[in-house]
């Protein structure tokens, strides 16, 4: 098991999660972050921060399509290991089909 960012965090980035992470794990693309499935250690520290419940463990239904995506960016996208102000905030925390309407692939 590893846990994975979903759509949630697209145009939200909050990065209380980058804060706890003891392996520094998270990645950090334009409008959203990712979790290193490899790296991570399954701790779960992370997902209780996400106010919006953009991490979730991958053992959930209907996660496989965001461990792929996580796997394929955080090989793309660099590390953050410092929570940095979000430049969205919680504006579409509730916003459904973010990955077609907003995503950024960052290439």
């Amino acid at each position: 098991m590893t846990y994975i960012v979903n759509d949630k965090c697209i145009k939200c980035k909050l990065m209380d999660c980058v804060e706890v992470c003891p392996v520094d794990c998270f990645y950090e693309g334009k409008n959203m972050l990712v979790i290193k499935p490899d790296e991570c250690i399954d701790c779960g520290v992370c997902e209780p921060e996400c106010p919006i419940g953009a991490i979730e463990p991958d053992t959930n239904d209907g996660t496989d399509k965001w461990l792929e995506i996580n796997k394929k960016y955080s090989e793309m996208w660099p590390n953050i290991t410092v929570k940095k102000e979000s430049p969205y905030g919680q504006e579409l925390k509730d916003e459904k089909d973010k990955f077609e309407k907003y995503f950024k692939e960052n290439i």
